[in-house]
């Protein structure tokens, strides 16, 4: 029990640190692609191509860790990180800058190894509560990310990035001195037909629970990722918001997170059932995103957006526990890979959506700034909703 407890401490420190990383970026890149002459559309290209390569290799990274065990793809993996954050910040010019994005997304993709190695070491039951320590740390890194890139901004726009290297540099020492190995050789897969693309996998789990906890997590981090790439313009046109001001309410979002997925998720688990769970969450985030674009007045919009935060912290931890219960044990990472290439398409879709809808509610008048993208927003979340609805689990109540 101290042995698994210590991993799960580790896993959780592995997590915390990779999105701290990724956090730092998110206020400081878009200033420093500028300085080497990116346009808008090359920004959003180099926002875009971490979760296309992270959509690409994900699932290799889960399969390659059924084969040879989770930890050495969780050290191979992080040590990619750094070499790409190092990359970032030494860059000389634009492409050298989408060459380290580029490697930090092929090798960004652990998270789905970390959740098999979460799989690997709990019982069914205490899965969807094991999966919230990630989602806590998700939580906690969206705070202290974004903080600490400010903070280290005011050095240099570099100085973020080549703390991150650093940082990852730190987290694969503490793989390799404190992470013990999770899957025993005897339940590795040696099966080399496994190898298929991500839409062949898709096909394969057809008409199978898998497919319905696929679909309901691809459109509620559509919804998701559609509202973070846009918040801060929708907060800076209706209520003048600043950079700080989103960050905050970012923090709290993250603080939301963190408190549900972290501390609570077990006993909620426990008394509602994933499947039951994630629709809850799935209509709170939904109500969050149909009031947000009425809001008249600051209260309004912090209430709006921690119903988001809220129900989108109900949603993810569930349907991940859900997709590790529907699989084999030699699956694992295979089946979390996939969970994270779904993520990774909807998080190119979405910002390129909501700001493809944003556009469209500048041509109308000022009250309707923002109904598009976040109605059409909440019409995917109850998509969502519908097919968390249809997922049967043995041992959870209908």
């Amino acid at each position: 029990m101290q042995k698994r407890k210590a991993s799960l401490a580790v896993i959780f420190g592995i997590v915390f640190i990779d999105l701290v990383g990724f956090g730092i970026v998110i206020p400081v890149l878009p200033l420093y692609a500028e300085r080497f002459g990116a346009s808008p559309l090359m920004v959003g290209g180099l926002l875009a191509v971490y979760s296309l390569m992270s959509f690409l290799f994900s699932p290799v990274l889960g399969r390659l860790s059924d084969r040879i065990g989770r930890r050495p793809v969780l050290l191979v993996s992080i040590l990619g990180s750094s070499v790409g954050f190092l990359i970032m910040g030494l860059a000389g010019s634009l492409p050298f800058l989408f060459l380290g994005r580029i490697i930090d997304g092929i090798t960004g993709g652990n998270i789905s190894t970390a959740q098999a190695y979460i799989a690997d070491i709990t019982a069914p039951h205490e899965r969807s509560k094991g999966m919230g320590l990630i989602g806590a740390a998700f939580g906690l890194g969206f705070i202290f990310g974004p903080a600490i890139g400010g903070v280290m901004s005011h050095f240099s726009l570099a100085a973020p990035l080549l703390f991150a290297a650093a940082l990852a540099l730190l987290n694969a020492v503490a793989v390799y001195l404190f992470l013990p190995e999770s899957l025993p050789k005897e339940h590795r897969t040696r099966d080399v037909s496994e190898n298929v693309p991500f839409y062949m996998a898709v096909r394969k789990a057809k008409g199978s629970p898998l497919a319905l906890v696929l679909g309901a997590y691809f459109f509620s981090t559509v919804a998701f990722s559609l509202l973070t790439a846009t918040y801060p313009l929708f907060a800076s046109h209706r209520f003048g918001y600043g950079a700080p001001q989103v960050g905050y309410i970012f923090a709290g979002m993250g603080i939301v997170g963190a408190v549900i997925q972290g501390g609570m998720m077990g006993l909620l688990v426990r008394t509602f059932g994933d499947s039951r769970l994630a629709s809850v969450g799935a209509v709170l985030l939904a109500a969050g995103l149909v009031f947000l674009p009425v809001s008249s007045s600051a209260p309004l919009l912090f209430l709006a957006t921690a119903a988001i935060g809220l129900g989108h912290a109900l949603v993810v931890t569930p349907l991940n526990g859900l997709a590790s219960k529907v699989s084999r044990a030699a699956e694992q990472g295979k089946v979390l890979g996939m969970m994270q290439s779904c993520s990774s398409l909807a998080r190119i879709i979405g910002p390129v959506l909501g700001g493809w809808m944003l556009n469209l509610d500048l041509l109308r008048v000022e009250a309707y700034y923002g109904r598009a993208p976040y109605w059409t927003a909440a019409a995917i979340v109850l998509v969502a909703c519908g097919l968390t609805l249809c997922i049967r689990v043995s041992g959870e109540a209908a």
